[in-house]
C-alpha cells in the first residue's frame, strides 16, 4: 500500500516533483507500473506483476504510438520508464529521448558529441544496451568511452567523465547500472586486446570511486583479504599475471560489457567477464584468469569476495558476460540464495551467491565442444576432438562463438518459476593463425564460418525450469533469436525476430498469442509499464543489427561467408527479409484505460 501511495503522489505531480518524489530505487524498481532499469530490478527477473495484458487478450494488441530515434543501426537498448516519463537511448551517435510514457510526445532530447572514429573500433555494430536512472538524474554511455550524466527532468548534462581511450580499440556498449550512489561501468574491446574493468563512479560527481581490472595483479583486480573463492585452484598470488605467458595479460581482454546484478542483502555486486584475447588459444597457454569469470565484489569498495572462472583458456570466444539472475532455489532440499547463469557456453549454471559453489550446470541446447562440467572443480571437461589446432579447420564445434546464448537477457516469472531463453542455436567451422598484437587494430587470429545447427533452424526462444534442470517448452526461429524478452503476471513472454516479428506468447506452454510484423528487425529489449491513463503498455525498439544483423544494415558482403567475425555464414539470407531502423514501438489494447483483471 505504502508504494501504490507513493506512486499516486508521483503521478499527481508528474512534470513537476515526480522524479524528486521517487529517490529510493529499490522502492521505486519494485513498483511495476514503472520500468526504472533495463534489467528491471536488481536481481535482473525483467518480471512485472502488471496483468491488464494477458494471455486472454494479447490477441487485442495495437500499436499505440511509436518514435524514431533517428540511428539506423542495431537498437538494442531498453527503455526505462519513471514516473509518466520513458527514456531511451539510441545506437551512435547515442542521442538520448525523454517521452511522455503515455502520449510519446517529446519533453526533450540530448544530443553528445560523441568521436566518428570510435564506430571503427566497434567489435560487432555501434550498439548501446540502455541507460540507467537514480535519484534524478540519467546516467547513460557512449560509444566513444564517455560516461554522462543528464538531469532526468530538463536533460541538462550535470557531468561527463572520459573513461577510456577508443586508440587502444576501447568502447562501451552496455547499460550502467545505480548501485548505493555509484554508476557501474564496464568496457568493451575483447576483440581489440583491450584490458578489461568494472568502474564505479559516484553518481553526484562523475569521480572514480573505485576500479577493479580482469586481468593483471591482485592490487589491480581488487583481490585482498575478502577474497574467498570456493575452488582452491583460484587461490593463489597474482594469478591474474602468472595464468598468462610473460607480459600476455596486458593485451588480454576479459571486458565488462555485460549485465550486472546486485544483493543487497550480501552487498555484492556480481557480473561476468569476457573472452580472453586474442581468440586464437595457441598463443596464450594457461587459464588466463580472470577472464570468462563470475565475480562477486562488495559494492562498495569493489574488492572481491568470490570467483569462478567457467571457462578456463577459453578456446571459442565463449564470453561469460551474460545476465545473472539472483534467485532462490530449492538445492539438496533447502532453499539457498543462488545465481542462475546462462552461460554463452551452453551450460546452464546454479551458483551458490554467497560462496560462489556450482551446485550444477546443465547443457541447455546442443553441445560439442564441452563433455560437461566437473561439479568437484567447476571446470568444463573438453572434447579434445574439438580443441583448435594451429593452422587446421576444425568442423562441427556447437555452439558456435556467439554462444548458445550472448548478451540478450533471459526474463524468470516467479508465478511459473521457469525461465525464458532467447537464443541462437549455431554451430561452426574454427580455424586459428597466429595475430601480432597492434593496438586499436583487430586482435584475432582466427577465421570462424557459422551456420544452422541440427534441426535446421538457427534460433529458439525456450523456457527452462531450474529447479528440475529440464526444458519445458521450445519456439524453433529461422534466425538466431537476439532479442532480449519479458514476462509478466499476465501470463505473457514477449520477444522479437531478427526477420521483424514482434510476438507474444503463453509463458506456460509457449503458445503464440500475437504477432506483428514490423517495420526492421528485432535486437532490442521489451517492457512493459502502466500510464497515466490507467493502461498498460509494451515498448521495445525496433532495429535489426548488433553482430548477427550488421549483415542488414551495414555494407557487408553475404557473399564472404567468415565476415562479421563469422556471422555472416550464418545469417546471408538475413538482408532478403530486413534493412537497418530505429523505430521504437508501444503496444496497448484498444479502448479506453483499463484495469487489471
Amino acid at each position: 500500500m505504502r508504494q501504490r501511495l507513493l506512486f499516486a503522489a508521483v503521478v499527481a505531480a508528474l512534470g513537476t516533483v515526480s522524479i524528486a518524489v521517487a529517490e529510493d530505487l529499490g522502492t521505486m524498481m519494485r513498483d511495476d507500473r514503472q520500468w526504472v532499469m533495463p534489467a528491471k530490478d536488481y536481481a535482473n527477473t525483467r518480471f512485472s506483476s502488471l496483468a491488464q495484458i494477458n494471455a486472454g487478450n494479447a490477441n487485442q494488441l495495437r500499436v499505440a504510438w511509436t518514435f524514431s530515434v533517428g540511428s539506423n543501426h542495431g537498437q538494442e537498448a531498453a527503455p526505462i520508464v519513471v514516473g509518466d516519463t520513458m527514456y531511451v537511448v539510441g545506437a551512435y551517435p547515442n542521442e538520448v529521448f525523454a517521452l511522455n510514457a503515455t502520449t510519446g510526445d517529446l519533453k526533450w532530447k540530448y544530443s553528445p558529441h560523441v568521436d566518428p572514429s570510435s564506430q571503427g573500433v566497434a567489435c560487432c555494430d555501434v550498439v548501446n544496451r540502455g541507460e540507467a536512472y537514480d535519484n534524478g538524474k540519467i546516467f547513460f554511455n557512449t560509444l566513444d568511452d564517455h560516461t554522462v550524466a543528464l538531469d532526468a527532468k530538463t536533460g541538462q548534462e550535470l557531468w561527463v567523465v572520459k573513461l577510456g581511450e577508443i586508440t587502444r580499440g576501447m568502447t562501451i556498449t552496455m547499460a550502467p547500472i545505480v548501485v548505493k550512489g555509484k554508476v557501474l561501468v564496464g568496457n568493451s574491446g575483447g576483440e581489440m586486446g583491450v584490458r578489461g574493468w568494472l568502474t564505479a563512479l559516484d553518481e553526484n560527481t562523475g569521480r572514480i570511486a573505485w576500479r577493479a581490472y580482469s586481468v593483471g595483479a591482485d592490487k589491480d583486480v581488487l583481490i585482498g583479504p575478502k577474497f574467498h573463492p570456493f575452488y582452491k585452484k583460484l587461490i593463489g598470488k597474482d594469478l591474474g599475471i602468472s595464468t598468462w605467458p610473460p607480459g600476455r595479460w596486458q593485451v588480454g581482454g576479459g571486458p565488462v560489457w555485460g549485465w550486472i546484478s546486485y544483493d543487497p542483502k550480501l552487498n555484492l555486486v556480481i557480473y561476468g567477464t569476457g573472452n580472453p584475447g586474442p581468440w586464437n588459444s595457441n598463443q596464450r597457454p594457461g587459464d588466463n584468469l580472470w577472464t570468462s569469470t563470475i565475480f562477486a565484489r562488495d559494492a562498495d569498495t569493489g574488492e572481491a569476495v568470490w570467483a569462478v572462472q567457467l571457462d578456463p583458456h577459453d578456446l571459442y570466444d565463449y564470453d561469460e558476460i551474460n545476465e545473472n539472475l539472483l534467485l532462490d532455489l530449492p538445492i539438496n532440499g533447502k532453499v539457498r540464495p543462488v545465481v542462475v547463469h546462462p552461460g554463452r557456453n551452453g551450460f546452464m549454471y546454479v551458483i551458490d551467491r554467497a560462496t560462489g559453489q556450482v551446485y550444477s550446470a546443465d547443457k541447455y541446447d546442443n553441445q560439442t565442444s564441452i563433455l560437461r562440467v566437473d561439479l568437484a572443480t567447476a571446470r568444463p571437461v573438453m572434447n579434445d576432438a574439438m580443441k583448435p589446432l594451429l593452422g587446421k579447420n576444425i568442423s562441427g564445434i556447437c555452439p558456435a562463438s556467439p554462444g548458445t546464448k550472448d548478451w540478450q537477457p533471459t526474463a524468470y516469472s516467479p508465478l511459473t518459476h521457469l525461465l525464458y531463453i532467447p537464443h541462437q542455436h549455431l554451430c561452426m567451422d574454427y580455424k586459428t593463425s597466429e595475430v601480432g598484437y597492434i593496438a586499436g587494430t583487430p586482435y584475432v587470429g582466427a577465421t570462424v564460418d557459422m551456420y544452422g545447427g541440427p534441426g535446421g533452424y538457427r534460433g529458439e526462444f525456450a523456457a527452462w525450469d531450474p529447479t528440475k534442470r529440464t526444458k519445458v517448452w521450445a519456439i524453433h526461429e529461422k534466425f538466431p533469436v537476439w532479442s532480449g524478452t519479458m514476462a509478466t503476471a499476465g501470463h505473457i513472454a514477449v520477444y522479437g525476430t531478427l526477420d521483424r516479428w514482434f510476438k507474444v506468447v503463453d509463458d506456460r506452454n509457449g503458445k503464440l498469442l500475437y504477432q506483428f510484423h514490423a517495420p526492421s528487425g528485432f535486437v532490442g529489449q521489451p517492457i512493459t509499464y502502466q500510464g497515466t491513463d490507467g493502461k498498460q503498455y509494451i515498448a521495445i525498439l525496433d532495429g535489426v543489427g548488433g553482430w548477427p544483423g550488421a549483415i542488414a544494415n551495414a555494407e557487408i558482403d553475404p557473399r564472404v561467408r567468415n565476415g562479421a567475425l563469422g556471422f555472416t555464414g550464418a545469417v546471408g539470407d538475413l538482408p532478403g527479409v530486413t534493412s537497418g531502423g530505429s523505430t521504437l514501438l508501444v503496444f496497448s489494447l484498444p479502448g479506453g484505460g483499463g484495469r487489471a483483471p
